[in-house]
């Protein structure tokens, strides 16, 4: 094995070959962080790095034993789960870490990010909607964030599940994502949108499902309170999605409609449910207006919702970021100054057994607040679109 340069028997195909290995032939375990970090920096949550090779030489080795000696971040073990749940392919076809290599062999890999430190328990209360040996759904509260996340490192679900486990809960959360303080992190949502979320508890469940999110198998429902009535009752907002073009503070965070080469695609399905319309608070003449939309993401880029909203006009309720303004009632009582953002539904085959799963999440305490306000007082026009979630389980029936 040369020690000058990448091993001969894998070079990668298609990307330089010092990007992700080492001299003597390793994967970089910090070029592989970067490489994450570069992408979530970008806003793609959905990123995963995928490395080929090809084999220069015969050496009939197992596929998991060869993988071993180049990435030394993770076990065999970890390998050969990550293998057998079809994160690995010889040829273009699904490999087993069984499958033996051969001169020619081209082998295209997931490898996810180095694993690091541990997170300590907080005692928070969690809204567990399912869990077996390996997921887990909860019911977000809101103002809470889901990791750890530079100076924030307690008080997140992540603080709150590993107390969760140290109580007598079965298992744990999986490794994958240990580098970046996020272990079992399978999706996120921001701080303050309430409702659905799965977390993997084993490595396997994790890629499996990683690997629906990102095939978009996964349907994801959220309900928003927005300013404006949304003329269409059903529209696909198709807007490619980058970061802002300011790097200065209070803009590094945000994500606008970028039709340049840093714009990803983005789609999202829009589907009216009720619109409203409220007597103005300083003018008899004057009138405010808001719907309750139901929204479908076919792409998970980081603030879809709110920027592909508020681009169109649309901002929401309470999302100062993106233009929307705290609901003031006719008394002068804020009801909600966050978001009005929920992620009511979440539904997918279960990564293991195939079942097909459905779980919703009913509406927060000031989201619900704000509703049954708009419904009192803002003359409710209900808008019927087929494929909509049952506001019974939603609880605002």
């Amino acid at each position: 094995m040369s020690s000058s340069g990448p091993n001969p028997d894998d070079v990668p195909v298609g990307a330089p070959a010092e990007s992700f290995i080492q001299p003597g032939g390793k994967v970089d375990g910090e070029a592989v962080r970067q490489a994450y970090l570069n992408a979530r920096e970008q806003g793609d949550d959905a990123f995963v790095l995928r490395v080929p090779f090809e084999m220069m030489r015969d050496v009939k080795d197992r596929l998991d034993r060869y993988l071993t000696s180049r990435i030394t971040f993770m076990s065999r073990n970890q390998l050969q789960t990550l293998i057998d749940s079809g994160g690995a392919t010889v040829n273009g076809k699904v490999a087993k870490a069984s499958t033996k290599l051969r001169l020619g062999d081209k082998i295209e890999l997931v490898i996810p990010p180095p694993p690091s430190g541990e997170i300590e328990a907080d005692d928070i209360p969690l809204d567990v909607l399912y869990e077996d040996e390996h997921i887990l759904v909860i019911d977000k509260q809101p103002d809470i964030i889901v990791h750890p996340a530079r100076a924030e490192n307690r008080g997140t679900m992540l603080n709150a599940l590993v107390h969760h486990f140290e109580q007598g809960a079965s298992g744990e959360l999986s490794s994958v994502g240990e580098e970046f303080a996020r272990p079992g992190v399978v999706h996120r949502l921001d701080r303050h949108t309430s409702g659905c979320i799965v977390f993997a508890k084993t490595d396997e469940a994790h890629w499996k499902m990683g690997k629906k999110f990102e095939d978009r198998q996964v349907d994801k429902r959220y309900l928003a309170v927005v300013q404006g009535w949304v003329a269409r009752d059903e529209q696909v907002i198709d807007l490619p999605l980058g970061p802002h073009l300011s790097r200065a503070k209070g803009s590094r965070e945000k994500r606008v409609v970028r039709f340049d080469d840093l714009g990803k695609p983005s789609q999202t399905i829009c589907r009216v449910r009720e619109r409203y319309e409220l007597p103005g608070l300083r003018k008899a003449s004057s009138t405010r207006k808001f719907t309750l939309v139901e929204l479908e993401l076919l792409t998970g880029r980081t603030h879809q919702i709110r920027v592909h909203l508020s681009h169109l006009g649309y901002p929401i309720v309470g999302d100062d970021m993106y233009l929307g303004k705290p609901f003031v009632g006719k008394d002068g009582v804020v009801l909600i100054d966050r978001q009005a953002l929920h992620a009511a539904l979440l539904a997918f085959d279960h990564p293991m057994t195939g079942e097909v799963m459905s779980f919703v999440a009913p509406v927060h305490d000031e989201m619900a607040g704000l509703i049954a306000y708009l419904r009192a007082h803002g003359h409710p026009e209900l808008v019927h679109v087929p494929g909509t979630v049952s506001m019974v389980r939603l609880g605002l029936e």
